[in-house]
C-alpha cells in the first residue's frame, strides 16, 4: 500500500452531523478503507465518545479495527462498548500476561497499516513528542514504524499553550499527521478551538494520508483581494477576506492534490500542504497563475479588482492647501487583465477544468450564466455578496453551481445547482469532491 510521506498538517473543520454526513464522506473512501488494518488508540478525553462512531465508520468502509483503550479513556467509554463495535478484543494493560502471551505490544505495533489516536489529548501528545513509553498505548506508539494520525482534543487554553504547540510541531516534524482540532462548543461550556474533528473528517484525513481522489493532480487556486496602488500609501481594493479561496485550496490539498495557492493580501492562515504565492496586484496574480501551469484544475476564487489606476503616483498625493480635501481630478483608471478568461482561453496548457466565481449583489444567477459564456470557463460558483449576507469576511456562503452543458462546449450554460447555506469550509469540501468526481470521470 502506497503511503504519502508528506504530513497532513492540522486544519480547522466545522462540526457536521455524522448521522447524515458519514455515508456521504465514505463515497470514494471505501476503497482505501477496505481491509485496512487500523490500530485505534482512545485516550482519556470527553471526545472519546466520538471514537465509537469512528469505529463504526471504519468498519462500514471495510477496515479492521484493533483498539487500545488507555486508563483515562476507560473513564469515558467502556471496554465492552469498544469491543462490541470493533468486534475485536480491547487492549489496555502493558503488563498483562494474558495479552502479552496472545499478542505482544510489538506485534500490535507491526501488524497494522495505520495508527489513529482519537482523541489525542495534550498528555498523550506530550508523551509522544518526548518518547515517553509508560503504558501500552505510548509503548506501541514508540515501537511502531507505521503512519500515525492524531486527532487532538482538549480545552482551547490547553491547545494554545506553548508546550502543546511545541509538542505538536515536533511530532509533525517527525512525520506524524494531524487532523483538527475544530472550533466550537467544548465540554466545559466554553467556545473555542479544541473540539476533536468529527469522525467523517477523520475518515477523510485517512483517505488523504493513504491516497486521496485528487492524488497526482495539480490545482491552481486564487484567493483574496488585489491591491491596485494609487500612490505609495493608497490603493484600490475590495472587501474579500480570502476565507473561501483558502478553504478551497486546503480542501483540494486534503484530497491529495498538489495545490498552488496564489493569494492577494489576506489575514487567513496558510492552508496546510499548499505552495503559497503571495501577490498584490491583478497583473502579478495573472503572472503567478501562468507560471503555475500546467495544471489539471484552476479555481479562480479571488475577488480581482476590475480596474487599476492607469499610472501609480511615485509620491503620496497631497491634499489641497491648509488641509482642504482636493481629490485629484486626473485619476484615470485602466482595465486589469481577466485572469479567469485568460486561463480558460489557453490552447496548449489549458486546465481540464476551469472554475470561476461570480460575486454579485443582484440577479446573481443571471449574471453568472452570462459570465460562464463570456469567460469560456467550465463552472461558475455564483454567490450573493450584498452587505446584508455577510459573505465578504464571514464564515458562511451560499452558492449556485452553474456548469456547461454535459458533453457540450465550454461556456454553454445548461444547469444551475443550488447549494445549501453552509460554512465556507463545507462549501470548499463539497467543491473539492465534485472536482474529484469530474476529473475522475474525464480520465
Amino acid at each position: 500500500m502506497a503511503i504519502r510521506n508528506d504530513p497532513v498538517l492540522p486544519f480547522e473543520v466545522q462540526r457536521i452531523s455524522v448521522s447524515t454526513d458519514l455515508n456521504w464522506e465514505l463515497n470514494g473512501i471505501t476503497a482505501v478503507l477496505t481491509n485496512l488494518r487500523v490500530l485505534l488508540i482512545i485516550a482519556g478525553g470527553i471526545a472519546a465518545y466520538k471514537s465509537l462512531e469512528l469505529i463504526r465508520g471504519l468498519r462500514a468502509g471495510g477496515a479492521h479495527v484493533r483498539p487500545i483503550l488507555t486508563k483515562g479513556g476507560a473513564q469515558f467509554v467502556t471496554p465492552l462498548s469498544v469491543a462490541s463495535l470493533a468486534r475485536e478484543k480491547v487492549h489496555s494493560d502493558l503488563f498483562s500476561l494474558t495479552d502479552e502471551s496472545e499478542i505482544s505490544h510489538i506485534r500490535l505495533a507491526r501488524e497494522i497499516d495505520l495508527v489513529v489516536v482519537a482523541p489525542a489529548t495534550a498528555d498523550i501528545l506530550a508523551k509522544m513528542a518526548n518518547g515517553i513509553a509508560d503504558d501500552l498505548a505510548t509503548t506501541v506508539l514508540l515501537a511502531t514504524d507505521r503512519p500515525i494520525l492524531v486527532a487532538p482534543a482538549m480545552n482551547s487554553r490547553m491547545w494554545d499553550n506553548a508546550a502543546t504547540q511545541r509538542n505538536l510541531a515536533r511530532l509533525l516534524g517527525d512525520g506524524v499527521m494531524a487532523v483538527g482540532p475544530a472550533h466550537g462548543e467544548l465540554a466545559e461550556g466554553e467556545i473555542g478551538l479544541g473540539r476533536m474533528a468529527e469522525p467523517a473528517q477523520i475518515l477523510a484525513a485517512i483517505d488523504n494520508a493513504l491516497g486521496g481522489p485528487l492524488l497526482g493532480l495539480r490545482a491552481i487556486v486564487t484567493s483574496g483581494p488585489t491591491y491596485e496602488p494609487i500612490d505609495p500609501v493608497r490603493y484600490i481594493a475590495n472587501r474579500s477576506s480570502g476565507k473561501q479561496g483558502h478553504a478551497i485550496a486546503g480542501a483540494c490539498a486534503r484530497l491529495g492534490a498538489a495545490v498552488t495557492l496564489v493569494s492577494g493580501p489576506s489575514a487567513e492562515a496558510d492552508p496546510p500542504g499548499v505552495a503559497m504565492v503571495r501577490v498584490e496586484t491583478a497583473r502579478d496574480m495573472l503572472t503567478a497563475c501562468l507560471e503555475a501551469l500546467p495544471a489539471d484544475v484552476a479555481i479562480c476564487a479571488a475577488a480581482v479588482s476590475d480596474w487599476r489606476p492607469a499610472e501609480a503616483r511615485g509620491q503620496k498625493i497631497k491634499k489641497g492647501k491648509r488641509g482642504a480635501a482636493a481629490a485629484p481630478a486626473d485619476l484615470k483608471l485602466a482595465e486589469n487583465p481577466d485572469i479567469l478568461a485568460t486561463l480558460a482561453a489557453r490552447e496548449n496548457d489549458r486546465p481540464r477544468l476551469v472554475i470561476g466565481f461570480a460575486a454579485e449583489t443582484d440577479d446573481v444567477v443571471a449574471y453568472a450564466q452570462s459570465k460562464l459564456v463570456t469567460k469560456g470557463c467550465d463552472w461558475i460558483l455564483a454567490n450573493d455578496v450584498s452587505p446584508e449576507t455577510g459573505t465578504f469576511g464571514g464564515d458562511h456562503n451560499k452558492v449556485h453551481l452553474i456548469s456547461a452543458a454535459a458533453g457540450g462546449k465550454s461556456g454553454v450554460a445548461a444547469t444551475v445547482e443550488e447549494w445549501p447555506y453552509a460554512s465556507k469550509l463545507d462549501v470548499a469540501a463539497r467543491l473539492a469532491q465534485r472536482i474529484a468526481h469530474a476529473l475522475g470521470s474525464a480520465a
